[in-house]
């Protein structure tokens, strides 16, 4: 198990967990009161480290190398998954994947980032961070859901969209604005959930929906805040503050009204029990689907870009809102 500075004690309580197991399987001693003791230490531990995370610790939490990915949920939560590939433009790229998979006999046609499990697949999913040409895959097959009527789930975990002079060249930009404006007008229901990281364009990129969630343990900004802190203090030394400043956490996005929801993850985070993370996620899937098939689509799609028309809030300085006049007076 890998475990983060904060979570150090609970290395600890798991190190003497796992000696005394050893000792049980040996079949001398019986040390089932003493296993039962520790297990109950360890949630204890978990429910005081866990609730009450800084922004830093729900991103360093969202980036854990255990937490899992897109395609462990969609195997998990799927009974049949066909992967598709290739944008019929330029290449397949790794670093999103998505298909048509069967969720308890729902049909849905699901995307998502994949950074990878281990350094080798890793690189060859390049961390995540998409290409053009993952974007133009993504909006290949929503197009084919729109076709046949299927919803589409879109799982979001990237630290961005990929900024090498190659992206540039091929219309990185361009992607990602079709895919919101396509996004915004696809005759299909969409859910969209933040799994890990929610990184700038990379993550809106996929993340134009009827319903957008945030796992409890995951973070939504414009910017990192590594490199939030890079271009306010010139160092990533400031990251921490860098990332309170964000406001970027879950509840500060469903607070702001960006996201509707927040899925809760099981005690220990999605890294600790990532089957009953893919059993929450899955229910949660269905239902919300399930809510949306009963909206007739002309009214879902008005629904939808009136739910980002009414994202974000201005002032007008100097002008007290009683003083303002109409052009007609």
């Amino acid at each position: 198990m890998v475990f983060l500075d904060f979570e150090r004690p609970l290395e600890k309580l798991y190190e003497q967990l796992e000696k005394i197991r050893e000792i049980e399987a040996q079949g001398d001693v019986d040390v089932s009161a003493t296993i039962k003791e520790l297990e109950r230490k360890i949630k204890t531990a978990q429910k005081e480290i866990y609730s009450n995370l800084s922004g830093w610790q729900k991103v360093q939490l969202s980036r854990h190398p255990e937490r899992p990915y897109s395609l462990y949920y969609i195997n998990q939560m799927c009974k049949k998954f066909v992967e598709l590939h290739g944008d019929r433009y330029y290449k397949d790229d790794k670093a999103i994947v998505g298909g048509i998979g069967n969720l308890d006999g729902q049909s849905v046609v699901i995307i998502g980032h994949q950074k990878g499990v281990n350094t080798k697949m890793r690189q060859y999913r390049n961390f995540g961070m998409a290409n053009p040409e993952g974007y133009r895959k993504a909006l290949r097959l929503m197009k084919m859901a729109e076709r046949f009527e299927l919803p589409v789930v879109c799982l979001i975990d990237t630290p961005g969209a990929y900024p090498g002079i190659e992206a540039e060249e091929r219309g990185q930009a361009e992607a990602i604005a079709r895919n919101l404006f396509e996004m915004a007008q696809l005759r299909t229901q969409i859910v969209c959930v933040v799994i890990g990281e929610g990184a700038s364009g990379g993550a809106i990129g996929i993340g134009l929906g009827d319903r957008v969630f945030m796992m409890e343990n995951t973070w939504y900004s414009v910017i990192s805040p590594e490199s939030c802190s890079s271009i306010l203090w010139r160092s990533w030394d400031y990251k921490e503050q860098a990332a309170e400043a964000l406001k970027l956490t879950a509840e500060d996005m469903h607070g702001f009204g960006i996201v509707d929801g927040i899925i809760k993850e099981p005690l220990g985070c999605a890294h600790n029990n990532k089957e009953e993370m893919a059993k929450v996620l899955k229910r949660h899937l269905k239902k919300e689907i399930a809510e949306l098939k009963q909206i007739p689509m002309d009214d879902l799609l008005n629904m939808r870009i009136e739910k980002y028309r009414k994202i974000g809030r201005y002032e007008q300085a100097g002008v007290k809102q009683e003083e303002t006049v109409s052009n007609d007076e």
